[in-house]
């Protein structure tokens, strides 16, 4: 039990890091639609409110794209770290800005956090009351509790094993391993044995290869896994709910709903509360399953507010407003919107790329997630303004076209170690049919059963001589 909450507890703390871009939707969405935001920026509408937006998402792009040799350097522990440092300059120059360029600035620096490591949702609706600057400036000072929080929290947290394996520090890896995955911190235990063994071996395999990171990256066997990555993480924006999430109170607001704000507050505590058993369900189901399922449910949102904007919507007569469609006098039509109003591309990633070009791909990914999200940020208040309704249906469709490309493309990566993926994409069988293992049992169930009857030798630290992963990748890792 203590090695399941050690696993969660560290898992839960360092969601934080993600849970700031969050924090971000939600000190954006909350002020847009205030009187004192639109009054002091010079209520920016389509192009100017986009860029305000995506600048986040620019500065996001940067942040993926270094990350990997960062987090190979440094460790992801204190890439999460110097990322927290960069996000609470941006909350502040946001919190202080005093124009549209001070504020883009702000958020672009901010957004080099949420690229590198990649509660304020009732403060925005009561703050939105208070008549003067402080409406919006505390919302966007406060981002910065989340990130101290993180930053000294961290250093209290283990490196990952795989990452100490790749510099050479195997007994603090074996320790780790240990924390993580018993209560008394048993460096012999056969499923701690196990494990490391798993990740000694494979790391071993691949940093004997001596070949070039990057040429293997686009190289045949490992490209296919890179634009797998790559395309989930851009068909995650093209659905459509993380950028709408930014200006679901221009939505509401054209739906007709009284009291936007407060309702926009509520969603995203509904969104929080889902996440804990979506990602239950992810676990359970498959990645691949729950892919498919989200996207026909968001394919059929976008289809049903559009369909109902367009049949009982009309012309905003107000030409100033940030949307010119709306829905005026019919309830029931405004009463469904709200009502569909509702919440894994980030862990596929992960999961698909080996341990000696695993990070280079998740910044790929991650690159390609936010300059999508960078595209529709600042593309959505123009497209509200110009083909209002018509836009719910374009993101209806990027959802039944992710919803084929997943069908067919996607492998399930559920409950597969790291070191199980070669298996997974090269088992000689179209990727949509589910990969099982050899004898139909977990890997490392059977060598923990036989390191325990003595059957095989128990991996013990030392099997990898100091510096000969350097002596095959000095390129990487230089001479730490």
């Amino acid at each position: 039990m203590a090695g399941f909450l050690n696993v969660y507890t560290i898992s839960i703390f360092v969601a934080l890091g993600g849970s700031l871009f969050g924090f971000d939707i939600a000190s954006i969405s909350g002020v847009v639609g205030t009187e004192q935001y639109m009054k002091f920026y010079g209520n920016p509408l389509g192009v100017t409110q986009g860029a305000i937006t995506s600048s986040m998402a620019v500065g996001s792009v940067v942040g993926a794209l270094s990350s990997s040799f960062v987090g190979d350097k440094f460790s992801r522990k204190q890439s999460i770290q110097a990322g927290t440092v960069l996000w609470c300059i941006g909350a502040t120059i946001q919190a202080t800005s005093n124009g549209v360029p001070m504020l883009i600035a702000g958020r672009a620096i901010a957004g080099l956090c949420i690229g590198l490591t990649s509660a304020l949702y009732y403060i925005e609706y009561a703050c939105s009351f208070i008549n003067s600057e402080v409406a919006f400036r505390i919302p966007w000072a406060l981002q910065i509790v989340p990130a101290i929080i993180l930053l000294i929290g961290l250093f209290w947290f283990p490196y990952s094993p795989r990452w100490l394996g790749s510099v050479d520090r195997w007994d603090e890896a074996l320790r780790v391993i240990a924390f993580l995955r018993t209560s008394n911190k048993d460096t012999n235990d056969p499923r701690v044995l196990a494990e490391f063994r798993e990740i000694e071996e494979q790391i071993r395999s691949e940093y004997e290869e001596s070949s070039n990171s990057y040429r293997e990256l686009f190289s045949k066997k490992i490209r296919q896994r890179l634009f797998l990555s790559m395309a989930v993480q851009v068909w995650s924006q093209l659905a459509g709910m993380n950028v709408m999430m930014y200006y679901t109170v221009y939505v509401l607001q054209s739906a007709g709903i009284a009291h936007a704000r407060l309702l926009v507050s509520f969603q995203f505590v509904v969104d929080v509360i889902m996440t804990i058993p979506c990602l239950l369900w992810t676990d359970k189901w498959g990645r691949r399953p729950s892919l498919m399922v989200g996207s026909i449910f968001m394919a059929l949102w976008f289809y049903i507010i559009g369909g109902l904007l367009v049949r009982y919507g009309q012309p905003n007569p107000v030409t100033n407003q940030p949307y010119t469609w709306i829905i005026v006098g019919h309830r029931a039509a405004s009463g469904t919107i709200l009502a569909w109003w509702a919440p894994i591309s980030w862990l596929y990633p992960t999961e698909v790329a080996p341990v000696r070009v695993r990070a280079k791909s998740v910044a790929l990914a991650t690159a390609a997630n936010w300059a999508a999200n960078f595209a529709l940020g600042f593309a959505v208040p123009p497209m509200l303004r110009s083909i209002s309704w018509r836009m719910f249906f374009i993101f209806g469709s990027f959802n039944i076209a992710a919803f084929i490309h997943v069908l067919f493309a996607l492998p399930d990566t559920k409950q597969r170690t790291l070191e199980e993926m070669d298996e997974i994409f090269e088992h000689g069988q179209p990727l949509w049919k589910t990969f099982v293992a050899k004898g139909g049992t977990d890997r490392l169930d059977k060598l923990a059963k036989e390191i325990e009857m003595g059957t095989v030798d128990a991996a013990q630290p030392g099997l990898i001589t100091p510096g000969s992963f350097f002596s095959c990748c000095p390129s990487m890792f230089g001479n730490k």
